[in-house]
């Protein structure tokens, strides 16, 4: 039993973690087979990326009214709803392959498809949390989402693996255990999920155009307009451009190397390619120690993420090109939790949600795009030169990202500007100057304050935020305060004392 919880919040949590283990055990079935099953079915490769991008697209229209339908009628008839709608569309898929309806079925049911995942988009995880408050849960939410995500891991890997060998079987079989697991687990969310502490309210269709609205305005001003965090979401747009097509086009591409049809060989690597990103966020904190800030990181990612698919379109050797995606795998692993952390650094809190919201949307957007322009190219020429362009796309986000560390300095962080993340100001030579310091310092550096009196213009720096974090001891005190008493003339500056801090390890 969880540290805390009583013996209503631990059945709680043992539901959580139920659902959570069926559910992507049930959707990660297919993960490695999708692309040849639909290619058997008489879908040419421009097709199957075409079906894929409707089902993003799908997740990008349904997001926000399902997410009203959630916070109205329950997380509960949520989760039923999702359940309802993926029993559904996988059945069509298979009849459809099995009498030959061709591309507009596939595609329509993708879009449907795609409603269904969002029904499903935090709802069990709200559930989860307001269960648990309500039934008095006074241990910390940390280890059981650890224990949520360990159970998504383990799902995920039998589910891959076990697609492949039912895919080996017959290509429809997956689809059809995906469709039995379902339903035990649509009885155990019917009878297993009270919503203590939730009041259901009317569901009022016309909120849903207004919240669409809000997203947008906000999205706009806390982000578009942001010139930290709009490189960002265009650097996420650029990334997920290749990531949806490349790991769909694999599965064709891959068994093409080989030089047979092994399908089980697909379930191995899409089994592989999860340990793969569950290996590039474990790496995190070692990176860290060789590239101090986080656009270091981030750049750094992108280039080896870039090298490793123009390499994996280039060669032909079957061993060879896998260990490459791989490689990619845990470079992109490396990527997403640094491009999160950093993202949540320079966006306010009360619109958190909001600008995440909007970064998805972007993500969706490049993961649509490059389907679309990446599947053309693969019909029209090969799978390898589709993956040579993407792979060479992908650079375009070394660019965005340095754009961001750039105007990351451009603006101060001032706790006194009511948007709560700063203004759009040049930042003091002094303060640019005390980040480099900081680079340098083979110590980590926290808490440095400097207060700086320019003749024109008045500026008081903030605490500085992490790119990387500073640390202030006495050290760096007294180097910034000689420093800046060599400036020219026209700048007085000071440097209060700063008490030197021992950080724990």
């Amino acid at each position: 039993m969880a540290r805390g919880a009583r013996p209503v919040s631990a059945g709680i949590i043992r539901t959580y973690l139920l659902l959570t283990g069926l559910f992507n055990l049930a959707m990660s079935l297919i993960w490695g087979i999708d692309t040849l099953f639909k290619l058997h079915a008489g879908l040419d490769i421009f097709q199957v990326m075409l079906t894929n991008a409707a089902f993003t697209l799908g997740n990008v229209l349904f997001e926000i009214p399902t997410g009203v339908v959630a916070d109205t009628l329950g997380r509960r008839v949520s989760l039923l709803l999702c359940l309802a709608t993926l029993f559904v569309t996988t059945l069509l898929y298979v009849a459809i392959a099995r009498f030959g309806w061709g591309f507009w079925p596939f595609a329509w049911v993708s879009v449907f498809l795609g409603l269904g995942y969002t029904f499903y988009t935090g709802a069990v995880d709200a559930w989860l949390v307001d269960a648990l408050n309500a039934t008095g849960y006074t241990g910390p939410l940390e280890p059981v989402f650890a224990r949520g995500q360990m159970t998504f891991g383990a799902a995920m890997l039998v589910g891959t693996l076990g697609g492949g060998l039912l895919g080996q079987l017959d290509l429809a079989a997956p689809y059809l255990v995906r469709a039995a697991v379902v339903v035990p687990l649509f009885a155990l969310a019917w009878r297993g999920m009270p919503e203590p502490g939730f009041t259901r309210r009317a569901l009022v269709l016309a909120r849903v155009p207004a919240e669409m609205r809000r997203v947008f305005v906000e999205g706009m001003r806390y982000g578009l307009h942001h010139p930290v965090v709009r490189p960002v979401m265009l650097a996420s747009l650029v990334s997920m451009s290749f990531m949806i097509f490349g790991f769909y086009s694999w599965q064709r591409y891959f068994l093409d190397l080989l030089g047979r049809e092994a399908v089980w060989v697909s379930g191995v690597i899409a089994a592989l390619t999860s340990l793969t990103l569950i290996a590039g966020n474990a790496l995190v904190t070692q990176l860290t120690r060789v590239l101090r800030t986080r656009t270091g990181l981030l750049i750094g990612s992108v280039v080896v993420q870039a090298a490793a698919i123009v390499l994996c379109g280039v060669l032909r050797n079957f061993y060879v090109v896998v260990a490459l995606y791989l490689v990619y795998g845990i470079a992109l692993g490396v990527l997403m939790p640094v491009k999160q952390g950093y993202l949540n650094a320079h966006i306010p809190s009360a619109q958190r949600a909001t600008i995440i919201s909007l970064d998805s949307f972007f993500a969706n957007l490049g993961g649509v795009a490059g389907q679309t322009g990446w599947g053309w190219l693969a019909r029209m020429r090969s799978i390898a030169d589709a993956w040579v362009a993407g792979g060479a796309a992908l650079i375009l986000g070394v660019p965005l990202y340095w754009v961001a560390a750039h105007q990351a300095f451009s603006v101060v962080p001032c706790r006194a500007h009511p948007s709560g993340w700063g203004t759009r100001a040049r930042a003091p030579l002094e303060l640019l100057l005390a980040r480099e310091l900081g680079q340098l310092m083979p110590v980590p550096l926290h808490e440095l304050l400097i207060a700086v009196r320019v003749r024109v213009v008045p500026h008081l720096a903030d605490l500085v935020p992490t790119e990387p974090d500073h640390d202030a001891g006495a050290l760096v005190h007294h180097v910034v305060g000689s420093l800046l008493s060599q400036l020219e003339g026209d700048t007085e500056a000071s440097v209060p004392a700063v008490r030197p801090r021992v950080s724990g390890c």
